[in-house]
Order: structure tokens, then C-alpha cells, then sequence
């Protein structure tokens, strides 16, 4: 039985609730059930260690525990691969990368970061009125942080949220995705059973109750949320936060643009499309869905990019070869399809896909084309593997369709001509960019949006100084 960890020690939740196999539809295990008593236990054990405890002064401590950390990762992976492809539906493949081996590298970044990362800066002194003052930066620990994550790439969401916060000397409550529970648990049994994190500092809690999220984000202890999720439910959270004025990272949705410009190499291009709106059937906020393309090359693109999808068979995640899975749950299918179905309702033309694949959560990777650029499957959030294709007529209007949307995550351009890509993708309002499949997806690189897209940035040197605040101090120099 997996069990919430609270003020250092595992315990069980008053009830459970089922996680299920999303390849199967089949209940693969049963989560405990935390409670809003066990969340206000939760923030009251993170108060108490980050008040009473040198844990946010202690940098040698912070660094041995974030190693501890690192080290259980690695000599657990396996067991963990296992149950990310299971509970999450990752295909086996990806676990190699962002839905696994890539996470445990962001606690070694941070710890290696924690060594050598100046908490303190000198700015010199200066004379005021007669006098020398020696002015100073001191950087310190936000102090209790709510951490609220999504189903989709559960161990990298949170590991991309405890490791810097950690590292900054906060204390945490993490929370994990009602749909893959088991998974972040796993993270909790690993500090408590092999790590010397203080109790307290590490908090981890399930439900798939509203109550304990409501609890987490409006409890006045609670100094900072760091959230990754839908823009809606990321509204409600930056609203309720506003009542104590507490420090908020959202990391919300995207509707990211594809531009084929009319010099890249068209068969590439459809390939790499093709490819990223199936990886992971299309979960991942940062994946580009709109492909825009050059008007006069529209029906060659589609043609391409329909032949692409074809060579993408659903499949089994555990199965090395399968690089398409399955949707999370049924009511996320059902949301994918109806969107689908309303889109050619309103004159989008179905070109592949648009069916369910049974058992399972299956959904056929799906291109539609002829797709308004206004339209709600052209401007909302889909998450699951459906590729729209827009036609422009030149670099102008491809960028002002790129940034026709409320979201600003990613985006990419093909080209033949790398400083034209570069040009133009400096015109694009996103925070991430990638030109000819270039892959900025790792520890050390900044990962956030513009727009509705969220406020500020995870993994990185700024993911650590989102967790910080910083104090100004100034003393007379005496003679």
C-alpha cells in the first residue's frame, strides 16, 4: 500500500481512491485518500521546519539531501520506470527522456547549482550625506511552498518544482495529479526511506478531492504556489492566492505554432510535425499542434504529414518500439474527440484519425485541414494527438497567425535558412523556441510562457530563483 508522507513519516489516508491502467482502462492500484485535516497537517509540518529548523540557512544539509535524493533516483529507476508506464500510459521510450531519466538529472543540477550559486551580492559602497554605507544582497528561502502538479509528466513536474525549491531552503507540499497518484508517492516513499530530509520539509499528499487543493492554496501559512496545469484551473489558483498576496508560478497551457517556411525540406518538416503531436499522444502542453504552412504548398504538406501520421501505430506503452500511447483516462478521450467532431461540424476537413481505439484510452493520431484559424480547435487546448494545418501567404501573416492565440508556451520553424528561422522566431511571443528540431528541453535551460501561458520559469538558474526572495541590507562604514 503506497502511503502520503507527512512531517517525516508514511502514513495512510482515511480512505482510497483507484488509479487506473490508461493502456487497459483496468484499476492498476489504489491511491490514499488525504484528507483537508491531513493538508492542514501537511502545511503546518512545512511551516514549523522551515520556522524552527536550520533547514533554510543550512546550505550543506540542503546539498547531502538533495544527493541522498539523487542517488535513491537512480538506484529506484527502474522500479519507477515501471510504474510511469503503467499508471501514466508513457510509452517506454519516453521514459529514457523527459518522462523520466531527464527529471532525476534536474535534482543533480540543483544540487551541483546549490554549490557554487552566490546567495549573497556585494554592491559596493557609496557616500551618502557624509557617510560611506556598505550596501548588500542576501538571498532566502520563500518559505512554504504548495506545489500542485498535472498527470501528464508527473515525475518531471515535480521534480522540476521540489529540486529548486528545495535547493533554495523552502519547505514543501507537494501534491500529485489525481490521475497518477502512485507515481508521486513513489517520490515521497524514496525521502522518507533513503534521504535525511528533516521531517517537514517534504510533504506529499493525493486526492481526488477539490477540498484539499482549496486548502493547499488559500492556507495563510502557505507563502508561495508553484502550479502546472490547465489556464483555468490556473486563474482560480492566482485568484485565490490574491487573498494573502502569496508568490505564484503558474506553468498553464499552449496552443504552439509549426511554421514550414518555403525553403525547409518539406519531407523533414512532415516527419517532425508528425512526430511531435504523437509524442505522448499529444499530453504535453509545449507540443506544437498548429501547423502553419505556405499557402501555395498547402495540399503537398498535408499529404506528407497524413503519410507521417500513418507510420505512427497505437500501441502498447511498455513495448520498446511503441511510440504512441494511450490518452490518460476516458473523460480526456471523450473531450479530444468532441472537439474533433465539432471542428468538422463546423467545416474543418478530416484527413486521418478522429476515432477511438478500444480497450484502452486510445485515440488515432488525427490532421485536419481547411481549419479556421479563430476557430475553437485552432485556438484551444486539445491534449491529445490532433494536428490542425493553416495555410499563410507569407512570413508576415504566418507570424501573426503564430501569435493569434492567449498562449505563449512554445513553437518551432523549418527552414533551409537558419538565420531567417532565427529572424522570424524572434518575432514569435512564446518562451520556448525550436528552429530545425533544435531541443531546449533540459535542466539547465529556462521552461515557461508568455501570456496565458503562466508566470515565470522552471529548471535553470531562474527555476531557482523563482523559489528565493531577496533581502537589501545597508550599514554605515565606520572610520
Amino acid at each position: 500500500m503506497t502511503r502520503l508522507l507527512i512531517n517525516g513519516q508514511l502514513v495512510d489516508g482515511e480512505r482510497t481512491f483507484p488509479s487506473l491502467n490508461p493502456a487497459t482502462g483496468e484499476v492498476y492500484g489504489h491511491a490514499p485518500e488525504a484528507t483537508t485535516a491531513q493538508a492542514e497537517a501537511a502545511v503546518a509540518a512545512a511551516r514549523t521546519a522551515f520556522d524552527t529548523t536550520a533547514w533554510s540557512t543550512d546550505v550543506q544539509l540542503r546539498i547531502r539531501c538533495l544527493d541522498q535524493l539523487h542517488q535513491a533516483l537512480l538506484d529506484h529507476v527502474e522500479e519507477l520506470r515501471e510504474l510511469t508506464i503503467a499508471e501514466v500510459g508513457a510509452p517506454r521510450m519516453l521514459t529514457y527522456g523527459p518522462q523520466l531519466d531527464d527529471p532525476v538529472k534536474l535534482v543533480r543540477f540543483y544540487a551541483d547549482l546549490l554549490r557554487k550559486y552566490p546567495l549573497t551580492e556585494e554592491l559596493g559602497e557609496v557616500e551618502i550625506r557624509g557617510q560611506r554605507h556598505r550596501r548588500w544582497v542576501e538571498k532566502e528561502a520563500a518559505g512554504v511552498v504548495t506545489a500542485i502538479i498535472a498527470y501528464n509528466y508527473p515525475n518531471q513536474l515535480a521534480l522540476a518544482k521540489l529540486a529548486p525549491a528545495l535547493a533554495a531552503g523552502c519547505t514543501v507540499v507537494l501534491k500529485g495529479a489525481p490521475d497518477t497518484p502512485l507515481t508521486t508517492l513513489f517520490l515521497g516513499q524514496l525521502i522518507a526511506e533513503h534521504t535525511d530530509f528533516p521531517p517537514g520539509v517534504v510533504n506529499v499528499l493525493t486526492s481526488s478531492s477539490a477540498d484539499v487543493g482549496e486548502t493547499l492554496t488559500t492556507h495563510p501559512d502557505v507563502d508561495m504556489i508553484t502550479f502546472t496545469g490547465s489556464t483555468a484551473t490556473g486563474r482560480r489558483i492566482m485568484e485565490a492566492a490574491s487573498r494573502t498576496v502569496k508568490k505564484v508560478f503558474l506553468e498553464l497551457g499552449g496552443k504552439s505554432a509549426m511554421i514550414v517556411l518555403d525553403d525547409a525540406d518539406f519531407a523533414t518538416a512532415a516527419m517532425f510535425a508528425a512526430g511531435t503531436i504523437c509524442s505522448h499522444s499529444g499530453q504535453g502542453c509545449a507540443l506544437t499542434s498548429r501547423l502553419l504552412v505556405p499557402r501555395e504548398h498547402h495540399d503537398e504538406l498535408v499529404e506528407k504529414v497524413a503519410a507521417g501520421l500513418a507510420r505512427i501505430p497505437l500501441g502498447d506503452p511498455a513495448d520498446p518500439k511503441t511510440f504512441a500511447g494511450p490518452l490518460i483516462s476516458e473523460r480526456q478521450r471523450e473531450k479530444v474527440d468532441g472537439m474533433v467532431q465539432r471542428a468538422v461540424a463546423a467545416g474543418a476537413n478530416l484527413v486521418t484519425g478522429g476515432e477511438k481505439v478500444d480497450p484502452g484510452f486510445f485515440y488515432k493520431p488525427t490532421l485536419l485541414s481547411n481549419v479556421d484559424p479563430d476557430s475553437e480547435i485552432a485556438q484551444d487546448e486539445v491534449f491529445g494527438p490532433v494536428l490542425v494545418v493553416i495555410p499563410y501567404d507569407d512570413d508576415d501573416d504566418a507570424v501573426k497567425i503564430a501569435n493569434n492565440s492567449v498562449f505563449g508556451l512554445s513553437g518551432g520553424i523549418q527552414s533551409g535558412d537558419d538565420e531567417r528561422a532565427i529572424a522570424l522566431a524572434r518575432r514569435i511571443r512564446t518562451g520556448t523556441f525550436s528552429i530545425n528540431g533544435g531541443n531546449y528541453f533540459a535542466a539547465d535551460v529556462p521552461f515557461g510562457g508568455y501570456k496565458q501561458s503562466g508566470i515565470g520559469r522552471e529548471s535553470g538558474v531562474p527555476g531557482l530563483e523563482e523559489f528565493l526572495e531577496y533581502k537589501s541590507f545597508a550599514v554605515v562604514v565606520r572610520s
